[in-house]
């Protein structure tokens, strides 16, 4: 069984898009790899800035993640900073890369293209400590989106160099594309995201929940008018949970008309809150019991530090240390 590592971003409240893009693809993994999800503490400090925020997003994260069904008896969950072995591995793989890499790395390219004027050293070598994380544990598959694969790929190149000017002690890592995640639209039609502020957050109350269900823009067509399912932003959401037979019976409705966006809405409504239910009963349960959700961290800390440590006494040996 090959093993798998996550790199999970401690960025706030998360929404039914980080759900289906991210969070789903990767507990699918429990099933057919060994596992390991980090939460990034660490890459979160580049734009961090309030110490008790990144404490309780950490939290919020690790219960997340736990409540969409992360098993930690059959994975290893940890909180970046836990294992500290990844900054000096970072300090040693920057002495082998080349300042012409880091220069094509999609973050620092963006920022300088946005005309931001102070671009951290932390920004600037993100691509090193992340393939510091990807090494230290011998992964063998990172699953990414399109847009992270040249991260992966920066750490399979790092990993050659070392092993051609030294010894052959990191494991060559490769990304794992999942092509069939789709763009989640959010309530104003836009990709969803938090920065566009029309997310649909997971673990809202019900009331909550079917509130903001009812914003999702519509056209104007009134009750009685047919309508298109297609080409509806409402059906769009609904069939990104429904089976085929409650799509096919939903798109009758909106093709047979006096059926309105409203009822369209309350459709939707009961059948995302009915998926969300039960993730959403353990999560207020998990958010009530920090000792234990803390103690799986510390598990996983330990499980994953020693493998960290391992890998850097290699390391170490290598280039002489």
């Amino acid at each position: 069984m090959k093993r798998s590592l996550t790199g999970i971003q401690p960025s706030g409240v998360p929404h039914i898009g980080n759900w289906l893009g991210a969070i789903a693809p990767a507990l699918d993994m429990q099933e057919t790899h060994e596992s390991f999800y980090f939460i990034a503490s660490y890459h979160a400090l580049t734009t961090a800035r309030d110490p008790k925020l990144l404490q309780e997003r950490i939290f919020d994260v690790a219960c997340t993640w736990l409540a969409m069904g992360l098993d930690p008896e059959k994975t290893v969950l940890w909180s970046q900073h836990a294992v500290p072995e990844v900054c000096e591995l970072t300090w040693i793989l920057s002495c082998v890369s080349s300042k012409g890499m880091l220069d094509k790395a999609h973050a620092f390219k963006d920022a300088v293209a946005k005309g931001k004027k102070q671009i951290s050293a932390g920004l600037y070598t993100y691509p090193v400590l992340m393939a510091a994380d990807i090494l230290a544990f011998h992964s063998q598959v990172v699953p990414v989106g399109k847009d992270q694969k040249q991260h992966v790929e920066m750490a399979k190149d790092m990993a050659q160099r070392f092993n051609h000017l030294f010894s052959d002690v990191l494991t060559l890592p490769e990304p794992l594309i999942h092509d069939d995640v789709a763009t989640i639209r959010g309530t104003d039609g836009q990709k969803m995201s938090k920065s566009y502020e029309n997310t649909i957050p997971l673990f809202l109350p019900k009331k909550k929940l079917r509130k903001k269900i009812m914003t999702i823009k519509t056209d104007s067509k009134g009750l009685e008018e047919p309508k298109d399912p297609d080409t509806c932003l409402v059906f769009e959401l609904f069939s990104l949970f429904a089976t085929d037979d409650q799509k096919a019976e939903l798109a009758e409705k909106y093709r047979g008309g006096n059926f309105g966006y409203g009822h369209a809405k309350q459709e939707l409504f009961l059948l995302l809150d009915k998926r969300l239910e039960e993730p959403r009963i353990r999560y207020n349960e998990l958010i009530q019991r920090p000792d234990d959700v803390q103690d799986i961290l510390a598990i996983g800390a330990k499980k994953a530090r020693a493998i960290a440590q391992k890998t850097l006494l290699d390391v170490r040996s290598a280039v002489g240390l």
